[in-house]
């Protein structure tokens, strides 16, 4: 076939095929390929996997294997192979290739301490499905189905059946269990060829919305205790019905070598519009983007393209777009157009007026760092024109209402709109789980302009959309903590506060110590927040003003951040213990830690102390830039923390910072949104 990438043939016995498709995903993620051909092939030339399992007791006299079910008596080998073809997502909707299914994430590991052969191990089983769940950003309560490894052992199903109902199935209900099977009950155990025989299963019965029943089952195995949580056999053909999510399926794979495998397959998404990402009803949300070696150059590409536009009228202008931001290598000298409203006649007029066109010259400063605020980005309206041109940010949007539902008593969308029936974002127990909801669709909005974080921040509640945004919380847990976090805050509200001074830390805590106050966040080198009781804060603004200090009293009435908190650390704990942080695909460094903190650590207990400790914002965005990035993206309805984002990075030697806003009050409809992707692309973000 005159391929030149990288050619692997990887031997994990039975997990082999399922370990190349993770592979073959890295290589392409990694741009080592465009195309990958990943799967595998078992012929059985000898009859030694027979004997030998044999001998052991490990196989099935009929040659049947019966996954999961109590009469279960050993595998039955078969032969097979098995093939699909893996590209990104968006080179395949670029270049007009069918999708069947969407790799959302994998993993891979080994038990480190395998007991035998043919001995599976149940904690690295769950460590590996978690590990995968973590890699595709999603709660296990987001999987449906699960094609096990299943190889109709005595000594192997309750093992697998264990671990899953530790993992996928303590995240459903007893009216909704996830659904378990296995392909080897059909056509035998493939080996090589087993884990991608259940990916090819898996993308059938999506695309036919059908659950196929697992075979040879008499009853659920008696040695699984299946009470223990909410997974259940399907030993019938059932409806898949689809839901306001996309259908997916968890796969495992486990090799008598002890490595294991796990994969999270996702339906399909829906056929984009031409461009290739989300259209709202307006236009396009990507900018029409030329660079050039010089000025001149520049000139140069933005005739050429106004020349294109202008003599072929049957492209459409965001196909023009979506190619130029796609395949061109990206120079010095920069400019952009946001596409919204804007008319062919009007676009060939700008691409001929450079001054009417956003330029930039600036080197390449590789992914941005995403910030997420805590209060005062909200305004009501904030983002419903965004909401209402649809597309990714809409669909986002309405899964965070989804997931906000079972805690509020509020509807999401009205309150954005401020409807007279609903409460107000004065409420903290209502803006701020719509300011996280906003902010996480900005933030998938910004992916889909192919704009990524190479890590992200969060300032106090703004870190609970941070992890959801890494992965760290899924979508339900980040509701949970947002929502019943806030309540308890309004429980407790009445008679504190806070205020920001123009002060640093040090002589900040000066005057906390004066007025029996307690630092609540130190965001930059010049600018620190005090937080306690409401007449100690009158008592610093009147001392403040008589010092020409600049003080601005936060509009409300609790003093997060302080020990003010404490009297709700045992309810916080309890309502959120039910939340299962994850090990997330985007680093996170914590305003509390001052540092990058693992997903893993995000517990009820983290939660309590992010709202009860001084939000060490500063000290996180030094840490970051310890990386070697210097782009930062605000992610939110208004620039909150633009400002001293700037203060603290033109303190940094050598450092020449990129700091952007995404939307800006009363401006936040798709037009706002693609002018902020422009201005981007020419200050040197990819």
């Amino acid at each position: 076939l005159g391929l030149q990438g990288p050619a692997i043939t990887v031997d994990t016995a039975c997990s082999s095929s399922l370990v190349a498709i993770h592979l073959a995903a890295q290589s392409l993620r990694n741009g080592e390929c465009s195309l990958a051909l990943a799967g595998g092939a078992t012929v059985m030339s000898t009859p030694g996997a027979l004997v030998e399992f044999s001998r052991q007791g490990a196989l099935s006299a009929d040659g049947r294997c019966r996954a999961f079910a109590d009469s279960a008596n050993g595998t039955g080998f078969a032969e097979g192979v098995g093939l699909v073809l893996l590209e990104r997502l968006s080179d395949a909707r670029r270049l007009g290739h069918p999708v069947l299914a969407v790799v959302r994430g994998s993993a891979v590991n080994q038990d480190g301490a395998s007991n035998g052969l043919t001995a599976p191990n149940g904690p690295a089983q769950q460590r590996v499905i978690r590990a995968a769940l973590a890699q595709a950003g999603i709660s296990p309560a987001d999987v449906d189905v699960v094609e096990a490894h299943g190889t109709g052992t005595s000594l192997g199903d309750p093992i697998e059946a264990q671990a899953l109902l530790a993992t996928y199935g303590q995240a459903r209900s007893s009216d909704e269990p996830v659904l378990l099977g296995s392909v080897k009950s059909n056509i035998g155990h493939t080996q090589a060829a087993a884990g991608v025989a259940g990916v090819i299963k898996m993308v059938l019965a999506m695309r036919h919305g059908t659950v196929p029943r697992t075979l040879h089952v008499d009853q659920p195995s008696t040695h699984v205790d299946w009470d223990t949580g909410h997974v259940r056999l399907a030993t019938r053909t059932q409806p898949w019905p689809r839901t306001t999510t996309p259908r997916r399926a968890g796969i495992s794979s486990f090799g008598i070598s002890g490595t294991n495998a796990h994969l999270i397959l996702e339906e399909a998404p829906p056929e984009p519009s031409p461009l290739g990402v989300p259209l709202g009803k307006d236009g396009a949300l990507v900018p029409l983007v030329v660079s050039g070696r010089d000025e001149g150059a520049l000139r140069a590409s933005l005739e050429r393209v106004a020349d294109f536009v202008e003599r072929h009228t049957d492209v459409p202008v965001e196909e023009v777009a979506r190619m130029l931001a796609g395949s061109r290598t990206v120079f010095e000298h920069r400019a952009a157009i946001p596409l919204t409203d804007t008319d062919r006649d009007t676009l060939i007029h700008r691409l001929r007026t450079p001054d009417d066109v956003m330029h930039g010259t600036g080197r390449p400063v590789g992914n941005p760092v995403w910030v997420f605020p805590g209060q005062g980005a909200q305004w009501t309206g904030m983002a419903v024109p965004l909401l209402d041109a649809g597309g990714v940010f809409a669909e986002r949007l309405t899964q965070c209402a989804d997931a906000l539902a079972p805690f509020v008593d509020w509807d999401l969308f009205a309150v954005l709109r401020g409807e007279p029936d609903q409460p107000g974002l004065d409420r903290v127990d209502v803006v701020q789980p719509a300011l996280w909801a906003v902010m996480v669709s900005l933030a998938a909005q910004w992916r889909a302009t192919g704009i990524h974080p190479t890590a992200v921040i969060g300032h106090s509640q703004g870190e609970i959309a941070a992890a959801t945004v890494a992965g760290a919380l899924s979508l339900s847990d980040g509701a949970r903590v947002v929502a019943l976090r806030s309540q308890l805050i309004a429980q407790y509200a009445g008679d504190g506060g806070m205020a920001s001074l123009a002060l640093p830390r040090t002589d900040a805590e000066h005057a906390a110590t004066r007025f029996g106050l307690e630092v609540a966040a130190v965001n930059s080198p010049t600018t620190t927040v005090l937080s306690g009781p409401a007449h100690a804060l009158d008592q610093l603004t009147a001392w403040c003003d008589e010092h020409d200090i600049r003080c601005r009293r936060v509009p409300v009435d609790y003093a997060s951040h302080s020990s003010f908190v404490d009297i709700m650390h045992d309810q916080l704990l309890e309502a959120l213990a039910p939340i299962t942080p994850l090990e997330g695909d985007v680093p996170l460094y914590s305003s509390l830690t001052a540092g990058l903190v693992p997903g893993s650590d995000l517990d009820a207990q983290y939660w309590f102390r992010n709202l009860r400790h001084t939000v060490e914002f500063e000290a996180a965005t030094r840490a970051v830039t310890e990386t070697g990035v210097s782009a930062f993206i605000e992610i939110s309805p208004h620039p909150v923390l633009t400002l001293p984002l700037q203060q603290t990075l033109q303190d940094l030697p050598d450092l020449q910072p990129v700091v952007l806003g995404t939307l800006h009050r009363d401006h936040g409809d798709p037009h706002d949104f693609s002018h902020s992707a422009a201005t981007a692309y020419t200050h040197g973000i990819p």
